[in-house]
């Protein structure tokens, strides 16, 4: 008996664990938010020209691929260069938004190729949440993309 109550209980606990986590929304302005993901960069390992855009009714779909993406407020950040294949895009949902769906609206509509000569396959396009911070990650580098990813994860 005392065994299974234990069982139960461990179960218990990481379920609640594994939502608590999931859920916490990132609080910050997101040109603050960006800076962070590249605290941990040595000025060599990111591309020329790098440069924060904010993403407006008139380029959303340059930047997610659809007009029809519902948001509260983004901001991209993109080599100057035309010929990399570079973008990370901060995505912080409306109150409520389903943010799977939101995802999903991404994932299926942005374009890794819009770029001159380069561009990125359609499944190494990274698209995660934290809460309601999503993060696009359309890069060349693998390594790069890791560590942006991991960036990103250690946001609070």
């Amino acid at each position: 008996m005392w065994k299974k109550l234990a069982v139960l209980g461990t179960i218990l606990v990481a379920c609640v664990m594994m939502t608590g986590c999931g859920s916490k929304n990132v609080e910050g302005k997101l040109p603050d938010l960006m800076d962070k993901l590249y605290v941990n960069f040595k000025e060599d390992e990111l591309p020329m020209a790098l440069t924060q855009f904010e993403v407006t009714e008139e380029n959303v779909e340059y930047y997610l691929g659809s007009k029809e993406i519902e948001y509260k407020e983004a901001l991209a950040s993109e080599s100057m260069t035309g010929s990399v294949a570079y973008s990370v895009v901060l995505v912080r949902t409306k109150e409520g938004a389903d943010i799977e769906k939101v995802k999903k609206q991404i994932k299926e509509n942005i374009d890794p190729r819009k770029w001159i000569c380069v561009g990125v396959e359609d499944e190494d396009v990274v698209i995660e949440n934290k809460g309601d911070l999503i993060i696009v990650i359309v890069v060349d580098d693998p390594d790069h993309v890791s560590k942006l990813q991991k960036e990103f994860r250690n946001l609070k």
